[in-house]
């Protein structure tokens, strides 16, 4: 393996780095603060490529390997979770089964999407089905050569303001899940009371319900009873862009303590100087470190069609915990500073939070990598 990023990769990174620090920055306290979709952004970060960057150039993508992919989620996610949270599912898991199984119809959408002209979202989460997917009551009835569609979701990332939804449900006689397109126009689709959420508050989130939905069977993406093997498909990499997510805001909560360190000055010297301070920053920088590297390796097997199933998982599961570790280490070397909400740190703290739930909890990954070991 080549720890050594390629001139394409150090070009992604730099390309959104500048555009984070240039556009993103001077907005991602009021993109918190007034809770709503910094659509904007959204479209400049299309205009970037970054929704098709895992697509071919055939149907408008930029055709990039996800280690390039992590490298510009990173970035988006040290300038604000909120447009990264939003983004990330733009360019995934809302728009990936489009493109595998849709037809000339359903495609346009998918183009669209790619350009930041049209915002999708996934609905997977019900009210009583998390970790749990199997336990979805989203049914579909098969009548008359079209499909009606009638459930409830809720975390819907994008909700709100998106165009269409790519919804898992099951259909009648067949407990396994099935993949549909669904339009946010169609009659009997409510979007519902949004979700006020303790971080990534401007990634705005509602519950959807669809109340006998009929869909034209174009609409269904893949065969029936073959969703959790396409979402098997995008899984590894769903952990891995969660995992960089987790790396791009842990990131941002050590830069600016460590800024911070370097400016404070108490008893005569800045608190950078003082051993208790310097063990912070050593441990801080050892998780950052070893996360960022595991996640690049993680990346590496993906790029190359190697095993990754588990090694995503104990990306994700490090990453999130290690950007949830350091970005509390790094709101006490602000000491109350880091609890004022004219600082970033308590921003950085309430959004590391989400990385612990996208792509699977901590405990349900401890028990997938306990039995991808024999137990």
């Amino acid at each position: 393996m080549d720890f050594e990023l390629n001139d394409i990769q150090k070009s992604v990174q730099q390309t959104f780095k500048d555009f984070v620090d240039r556009r993103v920055m001077p907005q991602a306290a009021a993109i918190d603060e007034n809770a709503e979709f910094p659509t904007e952004l959204f479209k400049e970060v299309g205009d970037l490529g970054f929704f098709g960057m895992r697509y071919p150039e055939s149907v408008g993508g930029t055709n990039m390997d996800i280690l390039s992919y992590c490298l510009a989620v990173i970035e988006l996610s040290r300038g604000s979770m909120s447009l990264a949270a939003a983004c990330t599912m733009q360019s995934l898991m809302a728009t990936y089964f489009l493109f595998r199984f849709g037809d000339e119809e359903v495609k346009k959408h998918f183009e669209a999407a790619l350009k930041g002209e049209e915002i999708g979202a996934i609905c997977m989460t019900e009210p009583n089905a998390g970790s749990d997917l199997f336990a979805i009551q989203t049914k579909v009835l098969v009548k008359d050569g079209h499909f009606l569609l009638s459930g409830q979701k809720t975390w819907v990332t994008s909700a709100p303001i998106a165009n269409f939804f790519t919804v898992l449900a099951k259909t009648d006689n067949h407990e396994k899940l099935s993949i549909f397109f669904v339009p946010s126009n169609l009659k009997g689709v409510t979007v519902g009371k949004k979700i006020n959420k303790l971080g990534a508050c401007g990634s705005v989130t509602s519950e959807v319900a669809f109340d006998n939905v009929s869909l034209p069977k174009n609409y269904l993406l893949g065969e029936i009873g073959g969703g959790t093997n396409c979402l098997m498909e995008i899984l590894a990499e769903i952990r891995i862009m969660t995992a960089a997510l987790s790396i791009g805001v842990a990131t941002a909560a050590f830069e600016d303590a460590l800024k911070y360190a370097k400016e404070r000055v108490q008893f005569g010297k800045p608190i950078g100087k003082f051993q208790a301070i310097q063990m912070k920053f050593a441990d801080m920088e050892v998780q950052l470190q070893t996360a960022k590297h595991y996640v690049f390796y993680a990346a590496y097997l993906s790029d190359n069609n190697l095993p990754r199933h588990k090694e995503s998982m104990i990306a994700k599961l490090y990453a999130s915990e290690c950007a949830n570790s350091i970005c509390d280490q790094a709101s006490r070397v602000l000491a109350s500073y880091g609890y004022a909400t004219e600082y970033s740190l308590q921003r950085y703290l309430r959004d590391a939070r989400f990385t612990l739930i996208g792509g699977g909890t901590s405990e349900i990954l401890k028990n997938n990598i306990g039995r991808e070991l024999g137990l």
